[in-house]
């Protein structure tokens, strides 16, 4: 299996960069996973295709503002992104330009009341940075830091809360879970009215979501590691949704992988956490999920993949064929899909 059979043409134009000014206002395109057949809805219809019993599951994780604008004592300005918590004020983080970060070089962040010394550069290039403050981190990032958008959005967020989900609440990700970004309060109560359950994941979503597959052979890709847990709420509920007949319903690939990387053989759930580097791919055999909610996704990207494992590929891509023919907006603040 080749990376470029996962290849689609998409017009640059397509690529939205700024969301909806209501969330729930996408598109929805419906894509029958066993006979490709599609059709043509919005956001706020999704009530309708779910039944009594189905159970939503969600990523609850929320984005940090981990990218950090700071100044050398030279003056010269450099750009620090926050990638994983070492602990003990300690980060893996990427900085621009790398070449003036090298060990012992310090970094003043906002009015000084954070500061970070350069504690090791790894093999990647990532820098281990020492941070310096005083009080709750998160707090000063609330007031220093800014979203890391994708690289491929190049307009400036007005509100920051629009790249988080309604429902997020554990800081820890570098990236928005972004099939959830359309739900509203008022659409989740509707859904709720319905009968149908919610359950709650929380997969810290890491940049390498963004990063190409560079491999020729798709399974001689490196799936990167991200920390996801399960409570035993979840796990029970998702249980006693498949043993009476519900469908579980994945928010997003980051749900989807969490559940998947905790399954059981028998698909069997229990209260988890960890990292997982689970990489589904065509061939994959779905233990839990039977329905998922997601966006369109990069071309050869391990996320079209994915989908394509669960729908085919051949309807995946012309499922993207005709999303571009229709005018669809695609990625984080595009349009959505959901597959059944």
């Amino acid at each position: 299996m080749k990376t470029k059979d996962f290849w689609y043409d998409l017009p640059e134009e397509l690529i939205a960069q700024t969301p909806l000014e209501k969330r729930d206002e996408s598109r929805l395109m419906v894509l029958d996973r066993t006979t490709g057949a599609v059709t043509h809805k919005h956001f706020y219809d999704l009530p309708r295709l779910l039944r009594p019993g189905d159970c939503l599951v969600m990523n609850d994780s929320r984005v940090l503002p981990a990218r950090l604008m700071g100044h050398r004592p030279t003056g010269g300005a450099v750009e620090v992104l926050l990638l994983k918590d070492l602990g003990g004020k300690r980060w893996e983080c990427l900085c621009r330009p790398g070449k003036k970060m090298q060990v012992g070089q310090t970094v003043s962040f906002g009015d000084g009341s954070l500061t970070a010394t350069v504690a090791e550069v790894r093999e990647d290039g990532n820098r281990v940075v020492e941070f310096q403050y005083e009080g709750i981190f998160l707090e000063i990032l609330e007031r220093l830091g800014k979203m890391p958008l994708p690289p491929y959005i190049k307009e400036e967020l007005q509100d920051q809360e629009r790249y988080q989900t309604v429902y997020s609440r554990e800081s820890g990700s570098a990236a928005a879970p972004t099939a959830g970004l359309h739900f509203t309060k008022e659409l989740l109560q509707r859904i709720r009215e319905k009968g149908v359950n919610e359950a709650f994941v929380t997969l810290h979503v890491g940049l390498g979501t963004f990063r190409p597959v560079k491999a020729e052979e798709v399974t001689e890709h490196h799936m990167h590691s991200e920390f996801c847990m399960m409570s035993k709420e979840t796990a029970d509920l998702l249980n006693e949704t498949k043993k009476n007949g519900g469908r579980i319903i994945c928010v997003g690939t980051t749900s989807c992988r969490t559940i998947e990387s905790w399954a059981g053989e028998d698909g069997t759930l229990k209260a988890s956490a960890g990292w997982t580097d689970i990489f589904i791919y065509p061939g994959y055999r779905f233990k839990v999920l039977d329905a998922l909610v997601t966006n369109f996704h990069l071309p050869e990207s391990t996320l079209v993949m994915l989908v394509s494992a669960l729908a085919g590929r051949e309807h995946i891509l012309a499922a993207y064929e005709e999303a571009v023919r229709e005018r669809y907006r695609f990625f984080s603040f595009g349009d959505a899909m959901f597959i059944y």
